[in-house]
């Protein structure tokens, strides 16, 4: 399975952080599973490739041509693949991976964060999505989505569309015995008796 993995490219953080994404790529690795993430060598990115390295295991770097700098990206990867704009490197990225997950991270891993998750609530993919949850840092976002969902901004059972784990191990299980929804089926519980906007933009041009 190939497993796309977000995560901060900070080198100030604690060290449990890059402890805990060391031992998930190493836990990937050992599973048979590739990772493809943005190819960086730094901050929880790089301890996520060093634990696939450390166990012979293979990814897969994707990364805009103005990131080949000496330093910036891992030199271990599988294969590095090189994108013009960094929008076409997230399209890359979602497009090659079976399985989501996003590790502690800042605005950055946010944004990869909730688009990949507003793409499943809107039908695009149906894949498994998992949090690790290091240290609590997302107990705050699990909150927020739980109010959400709470005052009927998201619904009732939106809070499935991800999951958060506190160790890889219980992660991967989920992950690995993930069994995928219609893909229409947040559709319907988005739009439900107001049906798919599409069909009444139809009704108003007619």
């Amino acid at each position: 399975m190939t497993i796309c993995v977000f995560g901060a490219s900070s080198i100030a953080l604690d060290q449990i952080y890059y402890d805990e994404a060391f031992s998930l790529g190493a836990e990937l690795a050992r599973r048979g599973h590739t990772m493809v993430f943005g190819g960086g060598a730094s901050g929880l990115m790089g301890a996520a490739a060093r634990g696939v390295s450390s166990e012979n295991g293979d990814m897969i770097g994707i990364a805009p041509k103005f990131f080949d700098e000496p330093g910036i990206l891992y030199g271990g990867c599988t294969e590095l693949i090189y994108t013009e704009t960094m929008g076409e490197r997230k399209k890359r990225m979602e497009d090659l991976a079976e399985a989501f997950i996003t590790l502690p991270g800042g605005i950055g891993t946010f944004e990869e964060f909730f688009e990949v998750l507003t793409l499943k609530q809107l039908g695009r993919h149906a894949k498994a999505m998992a949090i690790l949850d290091t240290n609590g840092y997302y107990a705050e976002l699990d909150a927020m989505m739980r109010r959400s969902v709470r005052e009927k901004f998201t619904p009732d059972d939106g809070y499935a569309l991800y999951q958060s784990f506190s160790t890889p191990e219980a992660m991967m299980d989920y992950i690995e015995t993930y069994e995928a929804q219609p893909e229409d089926i947040w559709k319907d519980k988005i739009f439900g008796k107001y049906g798919d906007p599409g069909e009444s933009r139809q009704t108003l041009e007619a």
